[in-house]
């Protein structure tokens, strides 16, 4: 039973809307307009294209994902890589797949290979579970947005990553 990081490819879309969709249920039921929490197949598709969309892979089914953003408005502003789209298959929820594909992004993509010393994310304020779980992780609010399409506040989190670099 092996686990395998990869960047995802187009050929994982259909999976990837099924997770996104059926993880984000309680973004939807708090009426969260998040692009992820309604995500079709186009959009997916498009994510994968524009973006780098990371997948934790287990004895070959999806079980989590996470999108590091191109371009994206926040990393503009801040000039610190920024993740968004994090999902785990709820059938694994819990069972620490989230947190190890985290933890490979931040140490080998964010910190090894682009050079960062830090990674930001967002989160709504109204979530009841998210803010804290982030928090444990290591992620420190720093900036409060007001959200778009009547999300109420959010929070921009930032993780100082502390990953010994890698020599070669």
């Amino acid at each position: 039973m092996s686990e395998v990081f990869r960047q995802a490819d187009l050929k994982d879309a259909e999976q990837l809307v099924d997770i996104i969709y059926r993880a984000y249920h309680l973004i939807r039921e708090l009426g969260l307009h998040w692009p992820a929490a309604t995500a079709d197949l186009a959009l997916v598709q498009e994510n994968i294209t524009l973006n780098e969309c990371y997948v934790l892979e287990k004895d070959g089914a999806i079980l989590g994902t996470v999108t590091l953003s191109k371009e994206d408005e926040i990393s503009q502003r801040t000039g610190i890589p920024f993740v968004k789209w994090f999902a785990v298959d709820p059938n694994y929820s819990g069972q620490g797949y989230g947190g190890k594909l985290l933890d490979w992004v931040e140490e080998h993509i964010i910190h090894d290979r682009l050079g960062s010393s830090a990674v930001t994310l967002a989160t709504a304020k109204k979530h009841p579970w998210l803010v804290q779980m982030y928090e444990r992780r290591g992620y420190e609010r720093f900036m409060e947005l007001e959200g778009r399409d009547g999300d109420g506040l959010m929070y921009l989190l930032k993780k100082t990553l502390q990953y010994k670099q890698q020599t070669i």
